[in-house]
């Protein structure tokens, strides 16, 4: 593992931001069933502090194929764009084909970061019983950049919504908010931040048996493993 960071010893070569956007209605109705429409990933090197690279797709929802004007509006994504776009399997392949270009998991150490718990627990999850696939081991456990933001700076958890986070940084937006790639973008801005200021960005949260778990850190430190593209549920 490289270990020459800048500020300390990081706990993995590369973190991955992901934050992804969903089919959404105005007040989301309980029913209703939200479908991953955006995959960005923003790789973000934890040696120079810099984003390396970004891996951006979209992603034609099945079950509720036609967006919502509210959802049109709230995330820039446009019918036309999901019409086009392949299914979440497809999208999920050429994810794990990116990541492995990349050598995460095999030649680098990595971890996925999110802001918030549900980007993994809920819009994956739910997207991987809708596409009958089980859930992909290399998003088992991330870093919820909120839980570390509110730990590392004490503050409380209504202080850690992403505009706040950046606002008490000292830092503006930067493009299109609902954009999935730009709010993954300055979700990268504020790790690279807590990471200049000596943060320690280690797992927190993991998901086991389709429930949310936190993580303890106490647990022995270890990466994601290499991404495999999961098999399809009976």
């Amino acid at each position: 593992m490289q270990k020459e960071a800048i500020n300390g010893d990081s706990c993995y070569d590369y973190i991955c931001v992901v934050d992804f956007e969903a089919t959404c209605e105005e007040g989301n109705p309980p029913e209703f069933v939200h479908e991953i429409i955006e995959f960005p990933i923003v790789l973000l090197n934890t040696r120079t502090l810099e984003i390396e690279d970004t891996f951006q797709q979209y992603v034609k929802p099945e079950i509720n194929p036609k967006l919502s004007n509210f959802c049109i509006s709230l995330t820039g994504i446009t019918q036309d764009i999901v019409d086009k776009a392949d299914t979440f399997p497809q999208v999920l392949q050429n994810v794990i084909e990116w990541m492995r270009q990349r050598e995460l998991g095999t030649k680098y150490s990595y971890s996925m970061l999110t802001d918030g718990s549900w980007d993994m627990s809920k819009f994956l999850n739910i997207q991987c019983r809708i596409s009958r696939i089980k859930y992909p081991s290399f998003a088992k456990k991330w870093i919820n950049i909120r839980k570390s933001y509110g730990n590392f700076y004490k503050v409380p958890r209504n202080q850690t919504k992403l505009t706040i986070m950046l606002e008490k940084l000292g830092m503006n937006y930067d493009g299109r908010p609902h954009s999935g790639l730009d709010d993954s973008k300055n979700i990268a801005r504020i790790a690279i931040r807590m990471l200049q200021d000596g943060c320690e960005l280690r797992v927190n949260e993991r998901m086991h048996a389709g429930q949310l778990m936190t993580v303890s850190s106490a647990a022995p430190l270890e990466g994601a493993p290499a991404p495999q593209m999961p098999r399809y549920r009976n």
